[in-house]
């Protein structure tokens, strides 16, 4: 097989190679009927049932493959997209890999405020987000800065503990870690999910890149909200239809039983306890909520 060939009439997403990324990543393609089988030998996966072909790359990289227009899309965090300095689209919050990426200092140091660390050695492997944030901290531009910013590809959190630095920028998730190293955080630079990203300079088909984007979409609607149907009586619709609204409108079924309908709404995930006892309350019967597999909107 000629794969170069076989890339040349093909759309070219990029997705993360390893990683709690990747398995989300590869959840939603699948959830998103974008079929493949990854060779263990191979980063370029051809989809079987569209014109696409997956590279798998570091996140890191991701954004400067879609900002040259080496790929079309792809999935990486917001923190990479800034990171990398790289002008693309960003249809799609992927409402994954949520975290933030923090200024912090040892838990019983002297530094409380950012302010405190102008002038002193920064340690973090996005030196650019944190060049910007201290640069502004400073009222100057990155290139006159007093601050020392250092690079650290890995174990940012022990640079402290090490004496290579006195506060550190690097993400934090649930903040075990951080905690773990003794360190507290007093700024936060930047807040980052995943996002689907596309590139501005594309010459793929747009009704495909379309496509995907409302197959992902779809997939993304369908983890939010969960599809909820009940029996009410007629006479109190004007209580229960403000509690399940739909994402539109919730649709009204007439019913073999003299003076009831049969409601259905879309409601949220998160609220479907809450929604089911205030509709019960109200007088609906026969409540169930059923799960989404995908939807269009």
């Amino acid at each position: 097989m000629d794969l170069v060939n076989h890339l040349t009439d093909r759309l070219l997403f990029a997705v993360p190679k390893k990683g709690r990324l990747y398995e989300k990543c590869v959840h939603i393609l699948k959830e998103s009927d974008i079929k493949f089988r990854r060779s263990d030998r191979l980063d370029i996966a051809l989809c079987t049932n569209l014109p696409i072909a997956l590279i798998f790359l570091p996140a890191a990289d991701i954004p400067t493959f879609v900002g040259q227009g080496n790929c079309d899309l792809g999935i990486t965090g917001v923190d990479q997209v800034r990171e990398a300095g790289m002008d693309v689209h960003l249809p799609i919050n992927l409402q994954f890999g949520n975290c933030k990426l923090q200024v912090q200092v040892p838990e019983n140091g002297p530094y409380k405020k950012p302010e405190e660390l102008i002038g002193k050695t920064i340690v973090s492997s996005f030196t650019n987000l944190t060049s910007q944030y201290f640069a502004k901290l400073e009222g100057t531009t990155v290139e006159n800065m007093k601050t020392k910013i250092s690079y650290v590809g890995g174990s940012v959190e022990a640079s402290c503990a090490l004496g290579v630095a006195d506060g550190i920028v690097d993400l934090v998730e649930s903040g075990e870690t951080m905690r773990a190293a003794g360190l507290t955080d007093i700024a936060t630079v930047l807040e980052t999910s995943a996002y689907l990203i596309e590139s501005k300079t594309t010459k793929s088909d747009p009704e495909l890149i379309a496509t995907i984007k409302s197959r992902i979409q779809g997939v993304m609607t369908a983890q939010k909200y969960v599809y909820c149907n009940y029996n009410a009586p007629r006479e109190i619709l004007d209580q229960v239809l403000p509690i399940t609204p739909g994402r539109r409108a919730a649709t009204i079924s007439q019913i073999d039983d003299a003076g009831w309908v049969a409601v259905s709404a879309m409601i949220e995930r998160a609220k479907k306890g809450r929604i089911m006892d205030d509709l019960k309350r109200k007088g609906a019967a026969d409540i169930m909520v059923f799960e989404i597999s995908n939807c269009r909107v």
